[in-house]
């Protein structure tokens, strides 16, 4: 059986932000938060990660991966293309949004055979999540009903103090399986309580702290692939005369599809970490802070890839 893989969804790094800023430093060393990632993942027994990138932004992405972690995982590069649609279908004139997470997985087709997990690249998950993950791969295989998997983050531990943030609430069953994720895209920290609004602040509705969150961190085997390719026309077919230009095929869709049509069950692994991601610029210093916090108490190396 091959050794579970890594996807790194970084395709929408550019886009997001008018340029790489991801890859500005957050630490001392020129460390990225994605070093941080690959680092944890390959301490959790990854050895080969998949990068699914945007052209455009190759030679630089690839010299920053192949300068640190490149050195010690098997690195591969593809692109998630605009172009790469079903037989009958082309690119709407004018688009230039990529066609989400869902397509991002299915550009690594080619690229992985066996088990694999999925992040993104910008977030911060911590160590527990890829051990988690990574023991969950090692003995995951395809059946009549997949099982895949999820890393779920309790809700407070992924705010930030800096605004709103969109989060997806989970849904567990008591045998620890996810039914269902529900978006809820305005949530914050209000006094004491966690908050969400549908109204633009007019009025606020509670969360449980602890709700169990998804970070677009899950685990697949490849039959996932088959199920992308075969929902993705569908996708196409109601979002092309409504939506062309903005319309995405998004991973957590993807996932809800299958369960829905009892093909899948997802279970969901639960991280005691604490997750951290740039939703807004003032995010950014907390992160620089968090990650020397964690140096200073041994929890990293003060250089992450030694030569």
């Amino acid at each position: 059986m091959d050794k579970p893989t890594l996807v790194v969804m970084a395709a929408g790094m550019g886009s997001r932000y008018g340029g790489l800023k991801q890859i500005d430093p957050v630490t001392d060393e020129g460390e990225i938060i994605m070093d941080f990632s690959l680092f944890d993942a390959y301490m959790a027994g990854f050895e080969r990660a998949v990068f699914v990138i945007r052209k455009d932004f190759e030679e630089e992405f690839r010299a920053l991966i192949d300068a640190r972690a490149g050195k010690r995982m098997e690195t591969v590069f593809v692109y998630q293309d605009m172009a790469d649609l079903p037989d009958g279908y082309a690119v709407p004139e004018g688009r230039e949004k990529p066609w989400g997470t869902a397509h991002a997985v299915l550009s690594a087709r080619d690229a992985v055979k066996g088990p694999f997990a999925v992040i993104n690249a910008d977030d911060y998950y911590g160590p527990s999540a890829f051990h988690a993950i990574y023991d969950f791969l090692e003995t995951a295989e395809d059946g009549v009903v997949n099982e895949y998997a999820m890393v779920g983050f309790q809700l407070a531990k992924t705010l930030t103090e800096n605004g709103t943030v969109a989060r997806g609430i989970c849904d567990v069953s008591g045998d620890g399986y996810l039914n269902k994720v529900v978006e809820r895209t305005k949530i914050m920290q209000r006094g004491e309580s966690v908050c969400y609004t549908e109204d633009d602040g007019k009025t606020w509705n509670p969360l449980p702290a602890d709700s169990t969150a998804s970070m677009n961190f899950w685990g697949f085997t490849p039959s996932i692939f088959q199920a992308g390719l075969e929902e993705f026309p569908k996708f196409l077919d109601k979002v092309l005369p409504d939506n062309p230009l903005k319309g995405e095929f998004f991973l957590p869709n993807l996932v809800q599809d299958q369960i829905d049509k009892g093909r899948a069950r997802i279970r969901v692994l639960l991280s005691s970490d604490k997750w951290y991601g740039v939703t807004y610029k003032e995010d950014r210093e907390d992160i620089i802070a968090a990650l020397q916090s964690m140096k200073d108490r041994g929890l990293y190396p003060d250089v992450l890839w030694k030569k």
